[in-house]
């Protein structure tokens, strides 16, 4: 199912639950589809890859969003925040635990042969394959940085 009809579905339940949260955060998320829908260029289907790095893209937002209500002061608006990062989260696929995403780096490593920070964005860019939409590059980064060092 792709994630257009899935946030429909859900969408669907919210509206019958009342649900302000949901229903703010999923009509982005059918905003940000019709978005790409619509631009100049764009044929066919939403591929699921661009469905995950939308959904990353919007949680993103919102984390960033949050951070600036919480120097503000405006823990109100940081937690409405929270709340979309959380049903938006639900589309995601699961993500990876530092544990998990440590030993993939070591795999790679091991198997690319790097051991120094020149080869981090070789070893980076087979992780954000591997780890597509399950890790955010940030971490991958983090984590990649301490075991090179």
């Amino acid at each position: 199912m792709s994630l257009e009809s899935n946030v429909q579905e859900v969408l669907k339940t919210a509206m019958l639950e009342k649900n302000p949260a949901a229903l703010r955060t999923l009509r982005a998320i059918k905003s940000a589809i019709s978005i790409i829908k619509t631009e100049k260029g764009f044929e066919g289907d939403v591929s699921e890859a661009l469905e995950i790095g939308l959904l990353q893209k919007l949680v993103k937002q919102r984390k960033e969003a949050g951070i600036i209500f919480t120097d503000q002061q405006r823990d109100d608006l940081a937690q409405k925040e929270q709340e979309e990062i959380d049903i938006i989260q639900l589309f995601l696929p699961k993500q990876f635990t530092e544990e998990e995403l440590t030993k993939m780096l070591q795999g790679i490593i091991d198997e690319t042969g790097a051991n120094s920070m020149k080869d981090m964005g070789r070893v980076i860019s087979i992780a954000n394959q591997k780890a597509a939409g399950q890790a955010e590059g940030q971490v991958i980064a983090k984590i990649l940085k301490s075991i090179l060092q």
